[in-house]
């Protein structure tokens, strides 16, 4: 019996424990739905968070409008990877992605604040080519949340 409380216990401690990431869109642009795709999989649509109990690797987010790709071509992207003290998103507007409407992103739970805005095609806060490196902001902590907000 004490060893069946104990691991219940163990058990609990390691689920209140695990990595989880939130991403939340404010859509400020009267129209369209806020996408999440993950290995070419469609993960949310028209949500205004969507969370992942887990590392979000490779992932990004855009604004469905009629005009986007299933991976947001043709739109403005914002890319990023939620994993516990390695976590990175950025704007992409490399081809096949292009300014669509302005879009930002912010950390928050961790490094809150820190992130980019691109409000016209030619914004320096996006990748235009894949050496933009100082497009990308890190955050080197924990259950850290991304916040992206449309026009």
């Amino acid at each position: 019996m004490m060893f069946a409380k104990s691991l219940a216990i163990l058990a609990s401690a390691a689920l209140a424990a695990a990595e989880l990431h939130i991403v939340w869109f404010d859509n400020r642009c009267g129209n369209g739905e806020p996408v999440i795709v993950q290995n070419g999989e469609q993960l949310s649509s028209g949500d205004y968070s969507y969370i992942f109990r887990g590392p979000a690797t490779a992932a990004s987010a855009f604004l469905q409008d009629g005009s986007c790709g299933a991976a947001g071509e043709n739109c403005t992207l914002v890319e990023f990877t939620l994993v516990d003290g390695v976590n990175s998103a950025d704007i992409s507007l490399i081809e096949p992605h292009t300014f669509s409407q302005s879009v930002g992103f912010a950390y928050s739970n961790g490094c809150d604040g820190e992130g980019k805005t691109c409000a016209s095609a030619d914004c320096p806060e996006a990748f235009h080519d894949a050496d933009d490196f100082d497009a990308e902001v890190q955050c080197a902590r924990n259950d850290v949340n991304l916040n992206i907000t449309f026009c």
